[in-house]
């Protein structure tokens, strides 16, 4: 090996290896499981205490190390639960990355994530929105598309979109459920009670938090209302949404006991694995 090869080497390894350590490889490096992180960051901040999302401590308490190390979480914070402290702190990365939007709503990103693992974790399973495509006129994207269409696959029956995805201001009606990826509301036009409520359960079971929606509830006609749990672009009123279900509430302003057909909760990657 010339000197100037030996140089270059030495200079490449150099950038691996952690102050006063050895350099590890990514097989060395803890992993963060994205599934389990962007579910607890969903449910931690709507929590009335600090109990942990099963199976998501590890992965969460890297990430918080990651940014505590970036100097934008304090130590305090730094406890495996996925709360509002941590939702900003990763906010305030994205933003750091140049992200603005969706891409900062403190919802971990595969490319954000990855970026913050460097030297530090390395990504499992990871999450992805998928393209945009128009669906009944409306905009949704791939990953919703997908599950809508396991849906209608189960239900037998062709599901119809009212309002779809990305519409910002589009409905004030919505709170802003819709302003980012994952959320759709379909039309119950010529369905019976039982259908609406079946229609309701299915979009449940393949990964959507859905309910029924009634006059009597707010200024809007007889709807399902239906959010896609993990989609990365939801928007923060979205991402309540999502925890609540888990947390067994309606997903609305009152955040009243869960008005919706009972299933085991999965997400629409953990539907898949189990079929």
């Amino acid at each position: 090996m010339t000197f100037r090869s030996w140089v270059t080497t030495a200079a490449a390894v150099a950038l691996l290896v952690p102050a006063g350590g050895a350099a590890a490889s990514a097989a060395d490096l803890p992993t963060v499981n994205m599934e389990a992180t962007v579910k607890a960051a969903q449910i931690d901040p709507r929590r009335a205490d600090h109990t942990l999302t099963p199976g998501a401590k590890a992965s969460v308490l890297a990430v918080e190390k990651a940014l505590q190390a970036k100097k934008l979480l304090a130590a305090q914070w730094v406890d495996g639960y996925f709360g509002t402290e941590t939702v900003a702190a990763y906010a305030k990365y994205q933003a750091s990355l140049g992200y603005t939007g969706l891409a900062a709503n403190g919802l971990p990103g595969k490319t954000s994530l990855t970026t913050l693992g460097a030297g530090r974790f390395t990504v499992t399973n990871p999450l992805a929105p998928g393209a945009k495509l128009t669906r009944d006129g409306v905009t949704v994207n791939a990953r919703t598309n997908s599950m809508l269409a396991e849906a209608q696959r189960r239900l037998g029956r062709t599901l119809v979109l009212e309002q779809g995805s990305y519409n910002p201001g589009g409905d004030p009606s919505s709170a802003g459920t819709h302003d980012g990826g994952g959320v759709v509301d379909i039309s119950v036009t010529g369905m019976s009670a039982a259908t609406r409520t079946a229609v309701a359960k299915g979009l449940r079971e393949v990964g959507f938090a859905a309910w029924v929606r009634n006059p009597s509830q707010g200024d809007w006609p007889w709807h399902i209302h239906a959010a896609a749990i993990n989609d990365t672009d939801l928007s923060s009123q979205a991402q309540h949404q999502t925890g609540d279900y888990y947390l067994g509430k309606n997903g609305l302003a009152n955040r009243a006991a869960d008005d919706g057909p009972k299933v085991t909760i999965h997400t629409w990657e953990e539907y898949q694995r189990l079929q």
